[in-house]
């Protein structure tokens, strides 16, 4: 089996869910199984839906209304019919949206959050599912919950691996049975993204989990390969929207990938690559717009080809450096507990330097709790802090690329180690 991912930039409209048909058929689809995220900004949407459930805003109704109105237009454009049962089907899904937000008594955001959103993949891949009926592309549709089990750590899930394994390898049809007609081939669709816990209620992977999904169905599935559809022509040495010139990388070894994932570059969920190198099943990344380029291969072998210097940008980070206040060492108590401390925050911490008396960290403060976590730091510390800086990382960097990467900006920090330069830098 096969596993392929498409985004929701590759599904954002009508012309795009029958680009990905398109895709399908020049590709092949027997023994295929879609994952599919939202459609374009849906999750972007629903949080609109959140911040004003929360604070009892008039405009929850209307920021409903607008994730209605963009799936009915797609509808539209996608069937000839309004009584289809697609249209019921959407329609029972937004019903049950609404009917959570008036019926929930939980405070907790982040259970709130995965209820919601979790409905923009629902009703993508029940529109996909069914226009691959109408156009005579049978398919299975399946509900991820039912497959991927996890702790109920919301926005941000752990695999129970042992039940996923289980649900998946007892559940998911592989292959055409012998003597079934040569036309009945086997196309599974499902979500990513989500998962359920034990209670029931859906859980999130975290944001751009959707490649993960993959990995978790590939795994489980023992599956020839997973390619992920995007809007590029594969893995770049840098992000086009942010560096001229990027250069397509052919092939890149699990490890490299993950150092890239680790850093921060957003074409590969920092995820998705264990469960793939544990089997060594191969990841593509290629592009949805042209099907039959290469793309870029992710499987053992060459670290980087070609061997250049990869830039990895991520923006509105902090960075954060604290100093003992009677001139004291910083020592590994005092790093241990400042760890345990953005553990116990929910804050991904991109880069660490310490010297005898200080201790500097640029973080993403992803669920907001930074203002809590400083006035605890700020007993024993002295705190002091940049908002809304750039860590830049460089892969296998050259003089060259580092003057690229500091010309017009200031340096707050810089740490180098053998193939990895990491710059924080203010404009």
């Amino acid at each position: 089996m096969r596993i392929f991912k498409f985004g929701g930039a590759s599904v954002k409209d009508a012309d795009g869910i029958k680009n990905v048909l398109d895709v399908l058929q020049k590709v092949g689809y027997d023994d295929v199984l879609l994952v599919v995220s939202a459609m374009g900004k849906t999750t972007n949407a629903m949080e609109i839906v959140i911040k004003n459930y929360f604070e009892k805003s008039n405009g929850l109704q209307s920021a409903i209304q607008d994730v209605k109105k963009y799936h009915n237009q797609i509808l539209l454009d996608l069937f000839d019919n309004e009584d289809d049962d697609v249209f019921f089907t959407v329609n029972s899904y937004f019903a049950d949206l609404e009917y959570f937000l008036r019926s929930n008594k939980s405070p907790n955001y982040n259970f709130v959050y995965d209820q919601v959103v979790s409905y923009g993949e629902l009703i993508s891949t029940t529109i996909i599912s069914h226009y691959f009926n109408f156009r005579g592309l049978k398919n299975n549709w399946l509900d991820v919950r039912d497959f991927i089990k996890t702790d109920a750590t919301y926005r941000d899930a752990e695999v129970n691996w042992e039940a996923t394994q289980k649900n998946i390898s007892k559940n998911v049809k592989k292959t055409r049975a012998k003597g079934e007609r040569s036309e009945a081939k086997s196309l599974n669709i499902t979500q990513g993204f989500i998962g359920s816990d034990e209670n029931g209620f859906t859980t999130t992977l975290g944001r751009e989990g959707s490649d993960y999904t993959a990995a978790i169905f590939a795994y489980c599935l023992n599956a020839e390969s997973v390619t992920i559809w995007k809007d590029v022509p594969g893995v770049m040495n840098a992000d086009p929207r942010y560096f001229e010139n990027a250069i397509l990388l052919n092939q890149i070894s699990y490890k490299e990938a993950i150092e890239l994932a680790f850093y921060g570059a957003t074409v590969i969920h920092p995820k998705t690559l264990q469960p793939l190198q544990k089997k060594e099943i191969p990841l593509y990344v290629k592009s949805f717009l042209n099907p039959q380029l290469p793309g870029t291969s992710v499987s053992k072998g060459a670290d980087l080809e070609p061997k250049i210097p990869c830039f990895i940008l991520k923006k509105d980070q902090l960075l954060i450096s604290l100093s003992s206040i009677d001139f004291s060492f910083i020592m590994e108590e005092n790093i241990s507990e400042i760890f345990a401390l953005l553990h116990q925050f929910k804050i991904k911490v991109s880069l660490i330097q310490n010297t005898a008396i200080s201790f500097s960290v640029c973080i993403e403060d992803k669920f907001g709790n930074f203002n809590e976590l400083k006035t605890i730091l700020s007993k024993k510390f002295k705190v002091s802090y940049n908002e809304n800086v750039s860590l830049f990382t460089i892969r296998h960097f050259t003089k060259e690329a580092a003057e690229m990467v500091e010309k017009d900006k200031t340096v707050l920090l810089k740490q180098i180690s053998r193939e990895t330069m990491q710059v924080v830098t203010k404009e």
